[in-house]
């Protein structure tokens, strides 16, 4: 190499924790990011070959990898782009994806994915993001990996307060959590007890959430109500059990809509129903997830897990 020549520093170091709203380094996943355009970013990503929660499926990264991947893109951009302070607020209201099988197989090496993101329907308030919109196309070795799209609130600490009203007190709400109800057993199917997010019910294909608190990844953090990926796990764990054909099946793409928070203090009621396939070859099984709390609708999906 030259002397004037300079390596290549983009995944020698992760992006700074706070970015992300994470505890653990070892649970952020981003390396770097660019503008490349008005509203227009590339952010690069470092995934292990091996991760304690999103296990390799068939020898394929877990494509929850990728929505973990994705949703510490929100704060990453919001902040470091955006200017938004720390100790906003995200609020997911829709998401989804679809991923290249193909490009997900983990190889001699952790796999390195740039996302090319794209940010619209942006609304200010007070010269801060109050919501947006995002694109995101992933590619891997210059692959298309997946592409997604998502739209969040971002909400100051006041707005934020008034919004949660007694659930606002993130210590005391964290702290107030119930004991996790059982876990459903899994078999065959790639997740422990530990890992289950669903508590069986009596009846074929409805479930009661679980919330476990103390999850290490799930909850690397104390939060006011249940997170978003704990609600994504919760559709895919849903699928395997309704579709039971191969326990190495992965979601291999998901539209979830957030309604109204999960709160930790009530039971929340999910249900999954196959769908039709759509043609005769197709490999992959669709379903629909809906999840209810106080009989109402908490967040609804449709999902597509696939054999690889």
């Amino acid at each position: 190499m030259l002397a004037t020549e300079r390596p290549d520093l983009r995944f020698t170091t992760t992006v700074a924790r706070e970015y992300v709203h994470r505890v653990a380094l070892s649970e952020v996943f981003l390396t770097g990011w660019s503008r490349t355009g008005p509203d227009k970013f590339t952010v690069q990503t470092q995934w292990p070959r091996s991760h304690s929660f999103y296990t390799p499926i068939n020898g394929m990264h877990d494509p929850l990898l990728l929505c973990e991947t994705i949703r510490q893109t929100f704060p990453l951009l919001c902040h470091a782009a955006y200017e938004m302070p720390f100790g906003h607020q995200l609020s997911w209201s829709a998401f989804r994806y679809t991923i290249n099988p193909q490009a997900m197989r983990i190889e001699q090496r952790p796999a390195e994915v740039d996302l090319r993101v794209s940010c619209s329907d942006i609304r200010y308030q007070r010269g801060t993001p109050s919501s947006m919109s995002m694109h995101i196309e992933a590619t891997r070795d210059g692959t298309w990996l997946a592409v997604a799209d998502t739209h969040f609130e971002c909400m100051s600490p006041k707005v934020y307060r008034r919004l949660r009203s007694a659930y606002s007190d993130t210590a005391r709400v964290f702290a107030a959590a119930p004991t996790p109800v059982p876990s459903l057993a899994f078999a065959s199917r790639p997740r422990s007890r530990e890992d289950s997010v669903l508590s069986p019910n009596q009846d074929e294909g409805r479930f009661q959430l679980r919330v476990d608190t103390s999850h290490p990844v799930l909850f690397d953090h104390a939060v006011d109500h249940v997170p978003g990926m704990l609600l994504l796990e919760a559709v895919r764990q849903a699928g395997h059990f309704i579709i039971p054909d191969d326990p190495g099946m992965m979601p291999s793409t998901m539209d979830v809509a957030f309604h109204r928070y999960v709160e930790f203090d009530a039971p929340t009621a999910v249900t999954a129903t196959p769908l039709p396939v759509a043609t005769v070859q197709s490999d992959t099984h669709s379903y629909a997830v809906k999840a209810y709390q106080n009989n109402t609708l908490a967040f609804s999906a449709t999902a597509g897990l696939l054999s690889p």
